[in-house]
């Protein structure tokens, strides 16, 4: 208690950098700052994508914070906008208690490619000097495709359409259904790769605590090993995500602090199973600690066995709405592709470790875009695409951190 109300105590004077204003302001350090980070999630055509459900995300913390704003936490947003043709950023804080809230806008941001590590980390550096403190977590609202890269889903859609089948759409894509969840936007020119995330965390010269993507598709082994040095815990969805997201309203408290990850995935299951637009949801925690751990079992197994007949690949548990698959349940293809009794039995408790039980949750179905609702029969919490088959993985997944370690 006496170093939670030290540094409390402690003031600092912070030099908020504004366009070309500088202004002083008296600020208490906090214990832990949270930002809530919402990249462009549209189009350059006008499609606004997910920017209303943001604001209803953000409003929904405002709701966690407006009567109680836990001792030594701020939490901050950035959120990109568009105005006329180009994009703007704002960081901006949430500042509650006794009843109000505010929004205190720190920093503006034009012509800064947020798709781009140099951008990214720009606004985590801001965030250090405006709310420095020893404890970082980071949210990510937006669209997201797991490990795969943009430009690979870009060069796909400028060849099918010169073939004789037509282009898979995207689930982004699809009309007249309910909408869900990119980490960017639905061109290109908006979306972020992974392997750029991580350089831009590190470039900024720090670690999060935790990283949650509210965002399709992210919790993915692929996408894990490559944020495996830049964050402690990541919590994320191995499917897609209704277009609402997480629910901050129920979830918040659980987000600062003294972090409950198993309060985050419980609300996330209840909501999903009481509330949401549909009752369909998966969310699971990673210990990136355990990940390296994870790497060297996969390798072993991946030594001793061979590739699965197309049958046996067909009776895996899938967890997208893509065909072929993308995304299987890593747990069930371990055990039908690992002939090795000891080993298997070894990756199943190093599973658990990385992504414990405790932590997972998902609803009877998953839901997609692409084809609706399908039955969930086991699930690990995180997915795999070694066995795919789909044109978007085949050549890009042998570029991943996590095959080089594996294979």
């Amino acid at each position: 208690m006496m170093k939670r109300l030290s540094i409390l105590l402690l003031t600092l004077l912070v030099l908020v950098g504004c366009d070309d204003k500088n202004t002083y302001v008296e600020q208490i350090a906090p214990e832990q700052t949270l930002l809530m980070y919402f990249p462009w999630s549209g189009n350059s055509q006008g499609n606004t994508g997910l920017t209303s459900h943001f604001k209803t995300n953000i409003s929904d913390m405002e709701e966690v914070l407006r009567y109680r704003q836990p001792d030594g936490c701020r939490v901050l947003v950035f959120m990109e906008n568009r105005v006329g043709v180009a994009l703007e950023g704002t960081l901006f804080e949430l500042v509650g208690g006794d009843g109000n809230v505010a929004q205190t806008i720190h920093k503006t941001y034009q012509q800064l490619d947020m798709t781009t590590a140099e951008g990214i980390a720009t606004v985590l550096k801001d965030l250090q000097v405006v709310a420095p403190a020893p404890r970082y977590a980071m949210s990510i609202g937006c669209h997201g495709m797991a490990w795969i890269p943009s430009e690979r889903l870009k060069a796909k859609q400028q060849v099918q359409p010169l073939l004789a089948q037509p282009r898979e759409k995207e689930y982004w894509e699809y009309e007249g259904v309910h909408q869900t969840r990119w980490f960017g936007g639905m061109d290109a020119e908006f979306q972020t790769e992974i392997s750029t995330l991580a350089q831009a965390i590190d470039r900024a010269g720090i670690k999060m605590e935790y990283i949650l993507f509210d965002d399709c598709y992210m919790s993915s082994v692929e996408v894990a090993y490559e944020l495996r040095n830049v964050a402690d815990y990541l919590i994320g969805s191995t499917s897609e995500i209704m277009a609402e997201g997480f629910p901050y309203f129920e979830m918040g408290a659980c987000m600062l602090g003294d972090v409950d990850y198993e309060g985050i995935c419980e609300s996330f299951y209840q909501y999903y199973m009481e509330d949401g637009s549909m009752p369909c949801g998966t969310v699971a925690v990673t210990v990136c600690a355990e990940l390296e751990r994870l790497a060297d079992v996969m390798k072993r197994i991946n030594a001793v066995s061979t590739e699965l007949p197309k049958a046996v690949r067909e009776d895996l548990q899938v967890l997208d709405g893509y065909s072929p698959t993308r995304f299987y349940d890593m747990g069930d293809y371990v055990r039908h592709y690992c002939a090795d009794e000891a080993l298997l039995a070894e990756f199943e408790a190093q599973l658990e470790k990385t992504v414990p039980a405790t932590y997972r949750r998902h609803t009877p179905t998953f839901y997609s875009m692409t084809n609706g609702e399908t039955d969930i029969e086991t699930f690990s919490g995180i997915t795999t695409s070694d066995p795919s088959v789909a044109s978007a993985v085949i050549g890009a997944r042998e570029d991943t951190a996590w095959w080089k370690a594996t294979h």
